[in-house]
Formats: C-alpha cells, structure tokens, sequence
C-alpha cells in the first residue's frame, strides 16, 4: 500500500481525497468578503463625514426680482416670547459649522396689530417633557431640551390670553406647535398642504394631531408674487403680514413676512436653523435633513433664494425660527 501524498488527506466520511487548496479557498473567500464589509463601511463613514462640508448652492439670476412692495404704514410690533432652548453643536445646524455648542432659542413671535395680536409659532407648552415623545431619537441623543416659561404663563404674564390671539405657524412640526395645548380654541392659521400634512404626515405631526380637531383657519395663496416669489397670501389684508409659500422643510412651510414702520422682517421658519445657512449659504447636513427635511433639495433651493433676498434687500431682517442672534435685534414679550 502506498503511502498517501502529505498534499493529498483522504475526506473521512466519503473517502475521496480532497486538498487542503479548497479550504484555503474557502477562507479566502470569506477574507474577501470581510474586506468588502470594511471597505462598504469605511466608504459609508467618508460619505457621512463628507455631507458635514460646505458644498455651494447654485444661486438664482433672472428672471427674479426680489424688491420689496412699498412699507405700507401700518401701526405694527414684534416682540420675542422665549419659551425654552435646545443646546446642540453648529455642525448638526449647516454644512461647514464646527463642534462649538449652540443655543437654539424655541420662542413664538408676538405680532401686535391694530386689528388683532398673532403669534408666529408657539414656542413650548407646559407639557414638554411628553410633547418630546415624539422627537426623533437620534435628535434626542445629541441635544438637551430645556423650558423656560411655557407660552401661555409667558403671554398671561403679559396680559394676554387665548382668547385675544390668534397663531401662524411657519409648519406643523412639534417644536412649533407645542405650546398650542395651553391655548385652547385658539384659531390656527394654516394652508392646505400643511393641513394635509397634519393629517397624514405620520411621527413628523404626530404632536399636533393629539391635540384634536383644532380651530383652522385655511388660506389660499391668492395675491400674486411678492418678493420674489411666485405667490403670497396678504393674511390682514393691509400688506403689513404677508405669507409666501416656500415648501421644502414640510409640504406646506411658509416664510412671513413682517412690515413694521420702524423694520421690515422675513421669518423663515426652519428653513435654515442658523443666519449662516442664509448668509453662505449653507444647508444642513445629510443626517439633519433625513430628520426633519420632507425635500431637501427644494430646502436648497430656497435657501438661495433668501440668499438673493437679503442681497437685494439689506435692511430687510431675515428671522431663522431659532436662532436668538438675529432676535436680539427685537424686544422682549414680558
């Protein structure tokens, strides 16, 4: 009997000889497919790393014209309700921002008119710690919620009730609506995509819709260009509030547009969380926007426009919903 080739080992259970080569193939394989993994991830990291860059917005020419209509005169204040914070860093806020901490004011405009008072968003409610149930965990993970005075202690302190306001909100998301519970029958100015949305945008809404059938108001965007912009609805009828839909963040945000005789103001809503995202401008980064942004790419797109917007009007006040630099420039509500 000859003796079996040191290359060559008999299978045991079969009998047939096998080499050792198949093994090593085998393990090669896998050794392959563990560098594929690594490679898919390293490449996944860089592509996540690199979304936190600035890239540059193509800006708008022609055929825009974003001048301002006459100021039209009209007895109008604006003042600041801050109802809380949230602290996270600048590099989560727009492409190219760094590790530094931000305070990101959670406030509601006070807009005192001779007809009526509203306010632009409502800031936090007295039940902030359920209402942030409802924000993504991975936002959570990286901020810290805070509440100062929930809106309506805020405006009774200030002599002002539900029953002597009204609200407009720049969206429907639940940093926005939260103080909407403490003020009930208020009416709630909203157009019809973003009521849409309320009713079927899932968690983004979800806050809001808990609230029950609200007080809406709808309005349709029925009074042509302004600013710029293709429509706008003229909310009182004087031209001193003046809502332009913009899309984008949600299906139906809106920039409003604010003229009081002594500054004329464009809040923004969250179409950018920074002056910065304007002023480079800059949009959010990847992970900001799968959070929050319902079309990113018309968020873009907006934000060159308000990038025009400011050129072609310096005095104009461009208002992001939470930064608290640009509002330093307004009173105090109480």
């Amino acid at each position: 009997m000859s003796a079996v080739s040191p290359r060559l080992a008999p299978n045991s259970r079969t009998g047939r000889v096998t080499s050792p080569a198949g093994g090593g193939r085998s393990r090669a394989r896998a050794a392959v497919g563990v560098s594929a993994g690594v490679s898919a991830a390293v490449a996944g990291a860089v592509a996540v790393a690199g979304s936190f860059r600035r890239r540059e917005i193509v800006l708008p020419g022609s055929p825009f014209d974003f001048t301002l209509p006459p100021a039209p005169g009209v007895d109008v204040s604006v003042s600041v309700a801050e109802t809380g914070v949230m602290r996270s860093n600048a590099v989560f806020a727009y492409r190219g921002g760094g590790f530094e901490q931000l305070v990101f004011g959670m406030d509601s405009l006070v807009v005192r008119h001779p007809e009526r008072t509203l306010l632009v968003d409502t800031g936090f409610g007295r039940r902030l710690r359920e209402h942030t149930r409802t924000v993504p965990r991975l936002m959570r993970a990286v901020s810290a919620i805070e509440l100062d005075v929930a809106l309506a202690d805020r405006l009774a302190a200030g002599g002002l009730g539900a029953g002597d306001v009204s609200v407009v909100l720049t969206h429907a998301h639940w940093d926005h609506v939260s103080g909407l519970e403490d003020l009930p029958g208020v009416p709630v100015h909203v157009n019809a995509a973003e009521r849409d949305f309320i009713r079927t945008g899932g968690r983004p809404t979800e806050l809001i819709r808990g609230f029950g059938e609200l007080d809406y108001q709808l309005y349709d965007f029925d009074d042509g260009p302004y600013a710029g912009f293709p429509e706008s609805h003229d909310l009182l009828g004087d031209g001193s509030v003046v809502l332009v839909p913009v899309g984008g963040h949600t299906p139906g945000s809106v920039l409003v547009f604010v003229r009081t005789p002594g500054q004329d103001l464009c809040l923004i809503g969250d179409q950018a969380w920074k002056r910065e995202g304007v002023d480079l401008p800059a949009e959010r980064p990847w992970i900001s926007c799968c959070l929050v942004d319902h079309d990113p790419v018309r968020v873009r797109a907006n934000l060159g426009l308000l990038h025009r917007l400011q050129e072609a009007n310096p005095e104009l006040l461009l208002v992001p919903a939470h930064d608290r630099g640009p509002r330093a420039a307004l009173p105090r509500f109480a």
